[in-house]
């Protein structure tokens, strides 16, 4: 069985192996990459003879580890990335390759039931209902999204958010706090199934399912690159964030949100924007943090996201979809009954 892996920014990694009574029997690792000194190979090979099929990547990176002596350099691959092609071989794991994705670009709906439709989408996947799909966001009213886990308090100036007529939504994601008007951000879900990510650390997943969108971006005229833990920048300034969630029925929610044309202005009369945060971008002000996609590009918004769907389907097998009407109205019934409740937009005061 053969098991491939690409590391992002690195090199591929694959994979031979032959298998016996539920153990590897033999194994043969080959790639692009660079190691040194190179008869370090097949004490790599050696390393994983007799281990079971059943490991997990932490095993075989242990097992790689304890053979290699402290000289051994590898360049442009890792321990890790000879794991996860190992089960990507075995067949625990999944490559891009694996999979069609669907691509939903739709009409306007409130921006709760998007919220929702992250919920709900991530469900009808995992069911087997739905491929693995790519959402680009287009909502209907002013808001801000903030992350699971923020305070609202901490967030949000109340005053500045009733001024501009906004609300709050809270969404099932981590990460920071979006400022969204229609028209002046560029965001998108990608629902995949973890096996996609499997053995990537949350860090390391995030460089991975940002990948596609970084040759997206070179597409339309932006040198962007990945920022750990979870930002996109170019040589200009940040240009989005991600954020993401794990669920026990096997699926992984990966969000990004890219500033197009933000009044940063109405953001900082909204959004409560500390100095310590600030200074952690290397900003003094809030102005200086928005770096819109319109300027770099000089493209309409609608003409981005057009390349970036056809730069994804150049890449991966892709499908046009819509939501279903039995998606929407489970979404209706999520927002009214979960998302636009006090008792979860304030579950962190």
């Amino acid at each position: 069985m053969r098991g491939e892996y690409k590391v992002a920014g690195g090199k591929l990694v694959a994979v031979d192996v032959e298998v016996e009574d539920d153990l590897l029997s033999s194994v043969a690792i080959s790639g692009d990459f660079f190691l040194d000194p190179d008869d370090a190979l097949a004490d790599i090979n050696n390393a994983l003879v007799g281990m079971s099929t059943a490991a997990d990547v932490a095993a075989y990176v242990g097992a790689i580890e304890a053979a290699v002596s402290d000289d051994v350099t590898f360049i442009g691959f890792s321990p890790e990335s000879v794991a996860i092609a190992v089960r990507r071989a075995l067949g625990h794991a999944t490559s891009w390759s694996d999979h069609t994705f669907d691509i939903i670009h739709s009409n306007p709906v409130h921006p709760a039931i998007h919220v929702a439709l992250d919920e709900v989408l991530s469900g009808e996947v995992a069911a087997g209902r739905r491929g693995p799909t790519l959402v680009f966001w287009e909502w209907d009213a002013p808001l801000v999204v903030i992350g699971s886990f923020q305070s609202v308090r901490n967030e949000i100036d109340e005053d500045g958010l009733r001024r501009h007529g906004m609300m709050v939504v809270r969404r099932i994601t981590g990460g920071g706090a979006m400022f969204m008007e229609a028209g002046n951000c560029i965001t998108y879900s990608l629902i995949v199934p973890t096996s996609l990510v499997e053995g990537l650390s949350f860090e390391r997943s995030y460089s991975f399912l940002d990948d596609w969108v970084l040759g997206a971006l070179k597409s339309v005229g932006v040198n962007a690159t990945y920022v750990p833990l979870n930002d996109i920048a170019s040589d200009k300034g940040k240009i989005g964030g991600a954020a993401q969630k794990r669920f026990a029925s096997g699926l992984t929610l990966h969000h990004v949100t890219m500033a197009y044309d933000i009044d940063a202005d109405k953001m900082l009369d909204v959004l409560r924007i500390g100095r310590e945060k600030l200074s952690d971008k290397g900003t003094k002000s809030a102005n200086k943090r928005v770096d819109p996609m319109r300027s770099q590009t000089g493209m309409a918004r609608e003409d981005i996201i057009d390349a970036f769907i056809d730069h994804f389907a150049g890449l991966h097998e892709t499908r046009r979809s819509d939501f279903t009407a039995q998606e929407l109205a489970r979404a209706a019934e999520l927002a009214e009954t979960k998302f636009l409740t006090p008792e979860w937009t304030h579950r962190v005061p």
